[in-house]
């Protein structure tokens, strides 16, 4: 496990983990919310009285903007966390974006790409066997001028958001949980369990109930870690979650989503206890594919992180 006994180097102190993931936090998602609430404030003070606020906080076009320019928008604060916490990190922990990614070694962008084509194609027979199943829920908008940059916004910035939280929960602090416990289940538990918490806030959780919800966070949460463990590093959770993240945007979308976007697909109504089942079981399918194409021994779960040697 080069990836979590990589940060068994004595630079693992408490406080540490508590700035660095403090500050990137609200340091990146305050200052880099600046340009959205300024966009914000000039289209809410154009509308003047006849301005109405949505249910929905994240429906951009209510607000007179762009869906497209709204989701470059709420990237931006992550990009700015990402480059917060990578300076702090290498300050505080001596430790380069590589050491957090897979314990040092070159990027693998071809786990990388096996995490977007197997979750991408997950979501898209998921996607069309429910409008097949469902017809009267889902109603097709099309419309190329919106949706066309849209595909183009989405692929460019929505992977630096998901390469952040990647970067945040499965890598920095997931190395900071396996130096201090050595017990990868705790490596899975813990930092899954500040994943679900991150999204708290969504509006799906105000819709639909925290405990209805958060199981879903959760269970995305547990399968990146897993796959992130058993890989031995996050380039495929990156990928995954990338592709999860920018399909979400494209392909369907619903009055409730954390991004209002023109997607091809509009849910009118959603049933997250269904959509909890076949997120599990797609897990599962997941975690399988990938464990027959990389040859995974599962015992790894189960083996103390051990001090990394060193080499003369």
């Amino acid at each position: 496990m080069k990836h979590l006994s990589r940060a068994i180097d004595g630079q693992n102190q408490g406080w540490k983990y508590l700035v660095v993931i403090v500050v990137a936090l609200l340091g990146g998602q305050f200052i880099g919310a600046i340009p959205f609430a300024i966009v914000m404030g000039v289209t809410i003070a154009m509308k003047g009285s006849d301005f109405v606020p949505p249910e929905n906080k994240m429906d951009f076009a209510a607000y007179g903007i762009d869906p497209s320019l709204g989701l470059v928008l709420v990237v931006i604060p992550f990009i700015l966390t990402l480059v917060l916490a990578v300076v702090l990190v290498k300050s505080f922990h001596k430790r380069n974006l590589k050491d957090v990614i897979n314990g040092g070694s070159t990027f693998r962008w071809k786990h990388f790409c096996l995490g977007v084509g197997v979750w991408g194609a997950i979501i898209v027979v998921i996607t069309f066997v429910g409008v097949l199943m469902e017809p009267d829920n889902f109603e097709f908008q099309f419309a190329p001028l919106s949706f066309f940059p849209l595909v183009f916004v989405a692929l460019i910035f929505l992977p630096i958001q998901s390469g952040t939280e990647e970067y945040l929960v499965r890598g920095y602090l997931a190395q900071g949980v396996g130096a201090w416990t050595k017990r990868p289940w705790l490596v899975i538990l813990l930092p899954s369990i500040f994943f679900t918490l991150l999204h708290v806030a969504n509006p799906e959780v105000k819709e639909y109930g925290f405990w209805v919800m958060m199981p879903q966070y959760f269970t995305m949460a547990v399968t990146f870690a897993i796959i992130t463990i058993l890989d031995d590093g996050i380039e495929l959770a990156i990928g995954t979650h990338a592709i999860n993240n920018c399909l979400g945007a494209i392909m369907i979308n619903n009055k409730d989503s954390a991004i209002q976007t023109q997607a091809l697909f509009m849910q009118k109504e959603v049933d997250p206890q269904n959509e909890f089942w076949v997120l599990l079981i797609s897990s599962v399918l997941m975690i399988t594919v990938f464990a027959s194409i990389f040859k995974w021994d599962f015992k790894v779960l189960l083996k103390k992180i051990e001090v990394p040697e060193i080499t003369p």
